[in-house]
């Protein structure tokens, strides 16, 4: 049987492994660290559970389909329901929001909250959907990198559609075109962070990211986002995929051209098919450290990175949700802090994640697990420790105002991730959490392909590569690369 070797164990790594498994390979999977599900991971903390990665679930079909293509019913190993309210946010002046999941009721409450037209809300919602339906199987589904992407009916549609897309302009500039309040401009430029860019420098395409979450829905996987890695692993050792944890690749093995193996600290381990999941930028600097490097490529700007706080708090709050989004009174000296000074600003936009909202058992009774994550730079050199006690002082402040109550004193324990650990966890460069940066209009053809032009049998998936960073899009990743590989042949 024809091998194939996986490199990390992350979400993108275990479900290239389950369709290449399913092709007629065999699969091993190397991991430096002794865990599986890479950002996708979580700890135990004096009493509270936290997801230390991802906090939202969308588009659950791209994990179930793989226990589809192994014959398992996903319910087996894993269910999830979907959320009634996407998020819940909050303004300094006293405005709150809550966003239900339900279209009609999403504009009806957003024109009496925000004061605007209905048909402005409509508008919107309406033609996100649309660039989603025009773009998606180009730009997401399929590998950018290959002629025949191109020479289909839908690409063409999608061209003779470029006008809609507002490619030429910003996400900023797209919202206020369809918006007359600044708070709803502000609430739909905050997804421009859902790919670690700056709404103010993305191109207006981007607004098609809230149909993700208004038009296909918001979930909640039971027993918390960790149960999505962790069904999948277990579905790869049901069907033969062998880990090896606490093995560190050190290089890709390419003779005349032609990937045809790795070597770890261990030994060298021999296959047919190379797949890296890890961080393009090492994997070319490190495990690829004698070819050619794509220089432009590795020389892009980062995505953005997170200072997270994980807090047990010591009593709960009616008025929040699983997500919870406290906005900055600047958002615009935010994005040029992040990106053009490369700094966390004073007055953050904060957003908390909740799981004990959904899932009880993450805390202790009458108390909640705290998620509190700002966006922050990449890793430059920067002075974390003075940045992270600075920031925590500003949130403190920040949530008292808002929520008008201390939250320090309940704080009962804590755990705190910044760009330099997330980068030492989980070998992403800079603690970039998306790879490169979308900050202008040619980013989606700038990431790196699934595959090498120059080295034969060898395979990029996860978040650093096309199309993306994200669960759904490290998911859409392992496919592109599974159907670019040929069924194994046992000639």
């Amino acid at each position: 049987m024809p091998k194939a070797t996986v490199i990390g164990a992350g979400i993108a790594g275990i479900a290239v492994a389950l369709r290449l498994q399913k092709k007629g390979y065999q699969v091993s999977v190397f991991e430096k660290n002794p865990y599986f599900g890479g950002k996708l991971h979580s700890i135990n903390k004096d009493s509270y559970r936290f997801d230390l990665g991802p906090s939202l679930f969308t588009m659950p079909h791209l994990v179930t389909e793989l226990f589809a293509l192994h014959g398992q019913t996903s319910t087996d190993y894993f269910n999830y329901y979907q959320k009634d309210n996407i998020c819940n946010y909050y303004w300094e002046d006293g405005t709150s929001f809550e966003a239900n999941a339900d279209k009609d009721t999403f504009i009806n409450e957003a024109s009496k909250v925000f004061d605007e037209p209905q048909q402005n809300i409509t508008n919107y919602i309406d033609a996100s959907k649309k660039k989603y339906d025009l773009t998606a199987e180009l730009f997401l589904e399929k590998s950018l990198h290959r002629l025949n992407t191109y020479l289909t009916t839908k690409t063409l549609k999608a061209l003779i559609n470029l006008g809609i897309l507002d490619i030429n302009t910003t996400l900023n500039n797209t919202n206020k075109k369809y918006f007359t309040n600044d708070k709803l401009v502000q609430l739909f430029n905050r997804y421009a962070t859902y790919n670690g860019s700056s709404p103010y420098k993305t191109p207006g395409i981007m607004s098609m990211i809230p149909h993700l979450e208004m038009g296909m829905g918001t979930f909640f996987p039971v027993g918390g986002m960790h149960e999505i890695s962790k069904s999948l692993y277990e579905l790869a050792l049901r069907v033969g995929i062998q880990f090896k944890f606490n093995e560190n690749v050190k290089n890709i093995i390419v003779k005349n051209s032609k990937a045809i193996g790795i070597e770890t600290q261990k030994q060298k381990y021999l296959s047919d098919i190379v797949v890296s999941n890890s961080d393009v930028y090492p994997t070319f600097k490190n495990l690829l450290s004698h070819q050619r490097e794509p220089k432009k490529v590795l020389k892009q700007e980062r995505s953005s990175s997170a200072l997270i706080f994980y807090w047990g708090i010591s009593r709960e709050f009616k008025k929040l949700d699983l997500h919870n989004i406290f906005f900055s009174n600047d958002y615009q000296s935010e994005f040029n802090a992040l990106f053009n000074e490369k700094t966390l600003f004073d007055d953050p936009t904060i957003y908390i994640n909740i799981t004990s909202k959904e899932n009880p058992l993450d805390a202790p009774k009458g108390h909640e697990n705290w998620f509190v994550m700002i966006n922050a730079p990449a890793d430059y050199g920067q002075n974390w420790s003075e940045l992270i006690a600075n920031s925590k002082k500003n949130i403190l402040e920040k949530l008292k105002r808002i929520l008008k109550i201390d939250i320090a004193p309940l704080i009962t324990t804590e755990h705190i991730l910044d760009p330099v650990g997330i980068e030492k966890a989980t070998s992403s460069y800079r603690g970039s959490l998306y790879g490169t940066a979308s900050n202008n209009k040619f980013a989606a053809f700038l990431r790196h392909p699934n595959f090498s032009n120059r080295i034969k049998n060898l395979f990029f998936c996860g978040g650093s590569v096309h199309p993306g960073g994200g669960i759904p899009l490290c998911l859409l990743s392992a496919k592109i690369v599974a159907d670019l590989i040929p069924e194994a042949s046992n000639e």
